[in-house]
C-alpha cells in the first residue's frame, strides 16, 4: 500500500463474497487502497448489534480481505481495534456495501449495511453506506458509490467545522443516474406474523410481510427513488431530539411530583 493513496475500510452485511461488495471493491480500488473486513455469511437486518457474549473468529481469505463470523458492526470494530492485524493504519474512510437491495427511510434502523458505516462514524471516520436496487446495473452503481465515497472524503478534508459525515446512498434501477441530497422518507411494509407448522408438527413463524409502499414525502429518499434518482441522505449519530425537549421536561417534572 502506498502513502499517497487514501486507505478505505470496506465492509457490508451480505458477506465478504457478495457480488455487490466485490464490485464496489473494484471501483474503490481505482482511487484508494482498500481493505475488506466483512461477515462470513449474510447478516442482513442485524442492525448495530455487537457479539459480546460469544467468541469471534477472524480469517484472512486473501491478501487484504478478511472475514469474521459476526455482524457488520463487529467487522468494523475489530478492523479498527485489532492492532494492525487487519489495517496497517487508521483508515481515511469507511464504506459499507454495496448492499443487494435498498436501505431507504426506516430501513436505516435495521440495516447492517448502514450500521457498519455508522460504526466508522462513531470512531470519527467519515463513512458512506451504499445500497442498490437489484435491478440496477451493478458495475455502474458501484462506480457511482465509489465516486460518492471519494467526494465525501474530499469534502470532509476541506470542511472547517470538523463534523464527521455519515451518508446513506441508494441507487434505483437503471445504469445512469443523477444524484440528489435527500432526507428520510416513508417506506411502509406490510406488517404481519405468519404462523406455520413444520413437518414434525411444531409451530414456527415468520415476521414481516412482502409488500411495501412509499408515502409521498417531498425531498425524501423514497421520492428520489420513485423518480429514478440516486439519493444521498445525511444521517446522524446524535439521537437526541430537540422536538421532544418540551415533552421530556414535562415528563421529568411530573415524575418528581
Amino acid at each position: 500500500m502506498t502513502a499517497e493513496r487514501p486507505l478505505v475500510l470496506l465492509s457490508n452485511d451480505d458477506g465478504y463474497s457478495a457480488e455487490g461488495l466485490r464490485a464496489l471493491h473494484r471501483a474503490l480500488s481505482q482511487y484508494a487502497d482498500v481493505v475488506v473486513c466483512a461477515p462470513e455469511i449474510n447478516q442482513s437486518a442485524t442492525s448495530h448489534s455487537l457479539s459480546l457474549h460469544r467468541v469471534l473468529r477472524l480469517r484472512e481469505v486473501e491478501a487484504g480481505v478478511f472475514a469474521i463470523d459476526g455482524t457488520p458492526a463487529d467487522c468494523v470494530y475489530v478492523a479498527l481495534h485489532a492492532n494492525g492485524r487487519v489495517l496497517p493504519r487508521k483508515p481515511d474512510l469507511v464504506v459499507s456495501g454495496m448492499n443487494h437491495g435498498l436501505n431507504l427511510s426506516s430501513d436505516v434502523f435495521y440495516s447492517g449495511t448502514v450500521a457498519a458505516a455508522r460504526e466508522g462514524a462513531l470512531r470519527r471516520i467519515p463513512a458512506v453506506a451504499v445500497s442498490a436496487d437489484q435491478r440496477a446495473d451493478r458495475d455502474a452503481a458501484a462506480a457511482l458509490g465509489a465516486r460518492v465515497a471519494m467526494a465525501t472524503l474530499e469534502a470532509f478534508r476541506k470542511a472547517a467545522d470538523g463534523k464527521v459525515p455519515l451518508f446513506n446512498l441508494n441507487v434505483p434501477p437503471g445504469s445512469s443516474w443523477s444524484v440528489r441530497p435527500t432526507r428520510l422518507g416513508a417506506r411502509l411494509y406490510v406488517e404481519e406474523v405468519v404462523f406455520r407448522q413444520d413437518p414434525r408438527g411444531h409451530e414456527y413463524l415468520w415476521i414481516g410481510g412482502g409488500g411495501v409502499r412509499h408515502d409521498h414525502v417531498p425531498g425524501s429518499d423514497t421520492e428520489a427513488f420513485d423518480e429514478g434518482i440516486a439519493s444521498i441522505t445525511p444521517l446522524t449519530i446524535d439521537l437526541s431530539s430537540a422536538d421532544g425537549a418540551t415533552l421530556c421536561a414535562e415528563t421529568c417534572a411530573a415524575a418528581m411530583r
